[in-house]
């Protein structure tokens, strides 16, 4: 049954119909055969279909492990990925700093006394956003300095 839905280039082109290995599965979602087979044991992932070799994966399979990989990443605790996937609303908390972290940040030297820093990352601006929020604050201290005359 297998060979014919590969046969079928609509089918395998499908996300939701499309069938992994647990090689595909691990490779698409840079997650090691360990770490899954350790988030089905507790839980967090759903059984593959079949069993021994004949065993595969679906697209939900693959959403749940990238669901898990970006909270994870985000520093959110296996318990709470776990109320998260079961339908909770996600609480994504801002990284923390660590020490020996890098971070870029630029200053902008306005006037003696006055200075903006900008940590582009934080605040969630492209470099373009950047430079627009510079040029705006630039002209706005040259506005003020215009009234004070």
């Amino acid at each position: 049954m297998q060979a014919q839905s590969t046969k079928n280039p609509e089918a395998s082109s499908e996300p939701e119909t499309r069938k992994f290995n647990l090689d595909d599965l691990c490779t698409l979602s840079d997650t090691s055969k360990r770490t899954v087979r350790y988030y089905m044991q507790i839980g967090l992932v759903d059984p593959p279909i079949g069993a021994t070799k004949a065993a595969h994966y679906l697209h939900h399979h693959l959403s749940q492990l990238l669901t898990i990989r970006k909270l994870s990443d985000a520093g959110v605790s296996l318990e709470r990925i776990r109320e998260v996937l079961s339908g909770e609303v996600p609480p994504v908390p801002p990284r923390q700093r660590q020490p020996g972290s890098v971070e870029v940040r630029s200053h902008l030297f306005i006037a003696d006394g006055i200075e903006l820093e900008i940590s582009p990352d934080q605040a969630g601006l492209s470099p373009q956003q950047v430079r627009t929020l510079v040029r705006a604050v630039m002209k706005t201290y040259q506005d003020l300095q215009g009234e004070t005359q």
